[in-house]
């Protein structure tokens, strides 16, 4: 597939929205819009009480509050993941984890966007507060693995990343054989 240069249509904070004509194998030429988007980390903290650290928030794009793990995009395209996890981790939860196990990584919507995800769980919590963005208005909602587990069968968990950052989880203790 051949394509010309993008062209830039709209640019904010975290992301870019380009459009371009691609020739498709077929000789045809299409309009394509996506989004740039810089990388972000998913975060799963559990707690000395085995719980995770759900945060609920209110999103705009969907008009409600949703239960969702910490998450959050790099400052720039230098910055390491677990870095950028910790931070995140900081700013909406208070704490730093003593350990950082990777769970997964890789692209979140590909169809229209190349946001790269890395998933981490977080554990050996310790309080290390860092002043949340200024458009962060966050609830930290410690919650039972197993509770958590059973929000998202039961359709309560409506946010995509937090939902598979359970799902991950739970995986992960079960290979290990550590039931949280």
């Amino acid at each position: 597939m051949k394509k010309a240069k993008p062209a830039l249509m709209y640019r904010c904070k975290i992301f870019d929205v380009f459009e371009e004509n691609v020739l498709m194998p077929n000789g045809k030429s299409i309009k394509q819009t996506w989004i740039d988007h810089k990388p972000t980390v998913a975060i799963v903290p559990i707690n000395e009480k085995k719980e995770i650290l759900l945060v609920k928030q209110y999103r705009v794009a969907v008009k409600k509050h949703l239960l969702e793990i910490p998450a959050g995009a790099f400052n720039d395209h230098k910055e390491p993941p677990e870095e950028c996890a910790q931070r995140e981790l900081a700013e909406e939860t208070g704490f730093r984890a003593g350990k950082m196990t990777k769970l997964y990584e890789g692209y979140l919507l590909a169809g229209y966007c190349n946001e790269y995800m890395y998933f981490y769980l977080a554990e050996d919590l310790v309080s290390a507060p860092l002043k949340p963005d200024e458009d962060e208005f966050i609830e930290v909602v410690p919650t039972k693995l197993a509770v958590a587990e059973e929000l998202f069968k039961k359709g309560k968990i409506a946010d995509t990343k937090t939902a598979l950052g359970i799902l991950l989880t739970v995986n992960y203790f079960k290979e290990i054989g550590k039931n949280k």
